[in-house]
């Protein structure tokens, strides 16, 4: 099998936007639409939408290559490296605070040119504690990259990336494609989406490093999206993409063996109109859960803002099995008893309903 990067039009990436003009006509709608949102929101409110998309891209990106991190720790790396802790909070998981810098750093330069010296900074932030490979440089082992599936020795070849001894050159072209396709540049690429996907496919066709090349190509995918909007990006690609991971790397594959990338430009603009949509979904939860929380904050006490807090902080899909005495008693040490007046307390002041009965009982935010 030939992969894209040995074919004669390497690079010289085809596509027919007819496929998605509906799709990018609804990403610009949405778009101005989430414009709106912010102007119109308190700041506390849009720094929270900003923080928690932020953790999620940070996790799910992750979570895609099989790495699961603290969250609390993501939190704290994300709020220390934009100012937020007057005292900045330790963080234990130093793969999670590497990935809040990298989430960080790729929001407040998403203006900036992409450069070898950015992405080999990226590299360092992402993988500075991993001691098995070569960090903030390019891969130059002899042995093949290659994206495998099956047993040892009788697996099958998905993908070969280009030899380690072109990537240097290639990423030098890389760079110049990125910096020529942004806003104002010599080969402009307008809608943003479509210069998203050909930017991740490209990076990701290269696998410049020796690991890590997943998580820095939907950085930089966000990057490009940022640059065409003209502020950093409010979504998560990682989070949709995560759903399926199947059916990304199923996309993926198909696109590394030809220069006419139609599929995959549809594929992908789906992914970040999917995202929009998700964030869109996020900011109106976040207002939603303030009003909540204002409505009822005076009504209860230590304990049960503690457990409320918590509940809220799982987000619109809410709080995995709902939350019962058990949960209760971990959360804030009150004994069983205290648990289950509090619960029935805010079951009669309808903040909580109940699901089930007897040890299947569950409580469900009344939102």
């Amino acid at each position: 099998m030939t992969y894209n990067w040995q074919q004669p039009d390497w690079t010289d990436f085809r596509y027919d936007l007819s496929e998605v003009e509906d799709m990018l006509f609804s990403f610009a709608e949405q778009t101005g639409h989430v414009s709106g949102m912010l102007k119109a929101i308190p700041e506390d409110i849009q720094l929270e939408a900003v923080i928690d998309i932020m953790v999620a891209e940070a996790i799910k990106t992750s979570e895609i290559e099989g790495e699961y991190l603290s969250r609390q720790d993501v939190v704290s790396s994300i709020r220390n490296n934009l100012g937020l802790n007057q005292t900045p909070e330790a963080t234990e998981d130093k793969m999670a605070q590497g990935a809040g810098e990298l989430m960080t750093d790729a929001r407040k330069t998403y203006a900036e040119a992409i450069t070898e010296e950015k992405l080999f900074q990226w590299h360092k932030m992402l993988l500075k504690e991993n001691k098995r490979i070569n960090v903030g440089m390019w891969r130059s082992h002899e042995d093949p990259i290659q994206v495998i599936s099956g047993a040892l020795g009788k697996g099958k070849v998905h993908f070969e990336a280009p030899p380690s001894s072109r990537v240097s050159e290639e990423m030098n072209r890389f760079i110049q494609w990125f910096n020529d396709t942004a806003p104002g540049g010599n080969n402009e690429i307008k809608k943003g989406p479509v210069r998203s996907a050909i930017s991740h496919l490209y990076f990701e066709t290269l696998h410049a490093f020796e690991d890590g090349n997943g998580r820095i190509g939907r950085a930089i995918a966000e990057k490009a999206l940022s640059q065409t909007l003209g502020r950093p990006v409010l979504l998560s690609l990682s989070k949709t993409i995560e759903t399926d991971k199947k059916s990304y790397y199923s996309a993926l594959e198909q696109a590394q063996r030809s220069n006419d990338i139609t599929p995959w430009i549809k594929y992908f603009v789906g992914i970040v109109l999917k995202s929009q949509e998700q964030a869109i979904s996020l900011v109106d939860f976040i207002l939603m859960k303030s009003k909540f929380f204002d409505r009822f904050k005076n009504s209860l006490n230590e304990r049960q803002i503690k457990v409320i807090r918590r509940m809220l902080d799982a987000g619109p899909d809410g709080f995995e099995g709902g939350m019962n005495a058990k949960k209760y008693t971990s959360i804030t040490k009150a004994s069983k008893a205290t648990a289950t007046r509090d619960l029935h307390h805010l079951m009669e002041l309808r903040v909580l309903i109940q699901e089930g009965g007897g040890r299947s009982t569950r409580y469900l935010l009344h939102m």
